[in-house]
């Protein structure tokens, strides 16, 4: 379901802060019934939070200060020398008081540009498999059965992403969800190894490079992207990243061509 158009300012007001009681109290009450702008709110959220964590300020350059209070200094001793005081309406002193006052706001102003990127899809995965562990949205459909698990897709998609059965290769599925990711809504498969969580990402392919296993070490979380059949795989999880590369090759090797 794609978010609508209409309550984007919404969601940016909301984010910030900026709506009073009872219209916060409405576009929560949206959020809560529409996936298409819950997924995209989560998004803005998860975009802040990374934009919170980099270091974009940019210190002013050393003798800053120096040059500036030199400035003032010099205009202050030009006022102060004797001689024919012009006035306010003297020409030179209007034009030295501006020159100064200029320098000086040339001085200060420092602009930097930075340009506002988009979450790459691997850390917008990352994001979407920690919240679905925080926000108590890891499954919508809970069933251990593929058959069930498969068809529930159907219509909420403009996909059919494989679902197969891992039980016996110690990785049991439990069930699937919808999800948000790359502008779109993706197909979510659950799966565990033990105590711990696999989101296994399915969305239409995009170009790239086959298959490969990154660690994530700021967060230890590790990802296996592998591209098959039309359609993006991407497996997170916190396992070691030897039993992810193992859920990826089970996986694989049973899911349909």
């Amino acid at each position: 379901m794609s978010p609508c158009l209409e309550k984007e300012s919404l969601l940016q007001a909301l984010l910030d802060g900026e709506l009073d009681a009872a219209n916060a109290l409405a576009v929560e009450g949206h959020l809560r019934t529409c996936q298409g702008c819950a997924a995209n709110y989560r998004l803005l959220q998860a975009l802040r939070a990374r934009l919170a964590e980099a270091d974009l300020s940019t210190p002013a350059p050393p003798g800053l200060r120096a040059r500036i209070e030199a400035s003032i200094d010099a205009e202050a001793r030009r006022d102060r020398a004797p001689g024919p005081r012009r006035g306010w309406a003297g020409p030179a002193f209007g034009w030295s008081a501006a020159g100064a006052i200029a320098a000086i706001a040339a001085s200060l102003l420092v602009v930097q540009t930075v340009p506002l990127q988009s979450a790459s899809l691997e850390d917008q995965l990352v994001a979407s498999h920690v919240r679905s562990l925080l926000a108590n949205h890891l499954i919508d459909i809970e069933t251990s059965d593929r058959h069930v698990v498969k068809p529930w897709f159907n219509g909420k998609i403009d996909f059919a992403p494989p679902v197969v059965d891992l039980k016996d290769q110690g990785f049991p599925l439990v069930g699937g969800r919808l999800d948000y990711a790359d502008h779109r809504v993706v197909a979510a498969l659950v799966y565990r190894r033990r105590a711990h969580v696999i989101n296994l990402f399915v969305l239409p392919t995009h170009a790239g490079p086959p298959a490969w296993l990154t660690h994530h070490a700021p967060t230890s979380y590790s990802v296996v992207h592998w591209t098959r059949g039309g359609l993006d795989f991407w497996a997170v999880s916190d396992v070691e990243a030897g039993d992810l590369e193992t859920f990826h090759k089970a996986f694989a090797a049973r899911a349909p061509a």
